[in-house]
């Protein structure tokens, strides 16, 4: 049996819920960043399945380099015009040789950054509201050589690095997390008029919960500005009754604060996305592997998305870590607060970090004796089985921004 190097620490501090101030924010699907993170793992995911079609396994690649340059356009009630297209870079490292056979690496990127697109901006017409390109060069041969070691059932760790995750949510992580799902889901389906580039920020100061929204309107659905007005306040109370689903605290609401309508300058785009408007992304630059920006807790800063899910500690480390904290909350009692980390050792197998470090805070009246072997036994199990990370992955059940 492997003995795996698990620390857990009882912390003398105030739970996030319980400080006088908490931060949280969610850039949505539409938002430049989020775009240059889902064409990056849509092209991941296509690669893996490449691989594993092709030659049986998935070999070394990262596409986390994804870079988004915003373009022009002109909007307008009733519809508007693209005039500079935005431009996508594909760039990373992929493996388009095997045993004597070329693969069709950068085809099969270009047709994932596509279907993406069209599935999750479909007011962008690709080839002329939008451009990709793919620059994907060799991998490096030492990291190839940890990466591609056969008759191994634990990959080696492709670089020393570190993961975090946390849970539970708060009350305002959850409201900003599930207020832009519900917005790019239902909301979105009833009401075209709404992009997907959403924006939210939440504020809490004790028990006022202030959110900020930014939403991008779509033109060819608003006919004037009577009709954007209303769609403004027809947003604000759909988040104001989400947000009621996840706390009894006071929450105000506030949505396209910079709109000025003396000076008619409001959040009117082609599209549904400022990416057409002067807005650029990079992979990376927004939401962490859970969905959220938390400036309450400890964030690692590796880009998620894009990475291979073989052994690039910063794609599985993060997620790993997120669920190992969300398993031992479901499963433990008595915990108010946990932040796990994971680091690892460059060719070290994946399943036995250099450290896996849980920080607990417990509710009043248990001790960290009384739940420390529960947490331990969750963190041991989830290690030795984190090469399903792999196959959930590839398979899109997680979700890396």
């Amino acid at each position: 049996m492997t003995e795996r190097n698990i620390k857990i620490e009882a912390v003398e501090r105030l739970a996030v819920e319980d400080q006088s101030v908490e931060i949280v924010e969610r850039k949505g699907i539409g938002h430049p960043d989020s775009i240059a993170d889902g064409i990056a793992e849509s092209v991941s995911r296509a690669l893996s399945n490449l691989y594993l079609d092709r030659v049986g396994k998935v070999l070394h690649y990262n596409t986390d380099e994804t870079q988004l340059v915003a373009g022009e356009s002109s909007p307008a009630f009733g519809g508007g015009e693209v005039i500079e297209p935005i431009y996508i870079l594909l760039v990373g490292r992929a493996t388009k040789k095997y045993d004597g056979e070329k693969l069709p690496v950068d085809a099969v990127a270009l047709e994932a950054a596509r279907d993406y697109l069209a599935e999750n901006i479909p007011e962008l017409e690709f080839g002329t509201d939008v451009i990709v390109d793919v620059k994907l060069g060799e991998g490096s041969g030492d990291l190839q050589d940890v990466f591609g070691e056969d008759n191994v059932e634990v990959p080696m760790s492709n670089d020393t690095s570190f993961g975090v995750g946390h849970a539970p949510l708060t009350e305002t992580e959850s409201i900003v997390l599930n207020v832009e799902r519900q917005l790019n889901g239902p909301y979105a389906e009833r009401h075209p008029y709404l992009g997907p580039d959403v924006k939210v920020m939440g504020k809490r100061e004790d028990d006022q919960i202030d959110i900020t929204v930014a939403a991008a309107m779509v033109d060819a659905h608003i006919a004037d500005i009577g009709e954007y007005k209303d769609a403004v306040e027809h947003v604000r109370g759909y988040v104001s009754d989400v947000a009621r689903e996840y706390t009894d605290r006071d929450v105000n609401v506030d949505v396209n604060t910079a709109d000025d309508y003396d000076d008619g300058s409001i959040y009117l785009t082609v599209t549904g996305t400022s990416a057409e408007m002067g807005d650029d992304g990079s992979v990376g630059r927004g939401n962490r592997a859970n969905g959220l920006i938390t400036p309450n807790r400890p964030m690692s800063m590796e880009a998620t998305s894009g990475k291979n899910p073989v052994n690039h500690i910063g794609k599985i480390y993060n997620l790993l870590s997120t669920d190992i904290a969300e398993s031992v909350v479901a499963d433990v009692e008595g915990i108010r607060d946990l932040q796990v980390r994971l680091l690892s050792q460059i060719g070290r197998p994946i399943d036995e970090p250099h450290v896996a470090d849980a920080k607990v805070v417990t509710e009043d009246g248990v001790e960290l004796s009384d739940i420390e072997a529960d947490v331990q036994a969750i963190i041991d199990e989830k290690l030795a089985d984190v090469t399903n990370v792999t196959r959930r992955v590839i398979d899109g059940e997680l979700t890396t921004f």
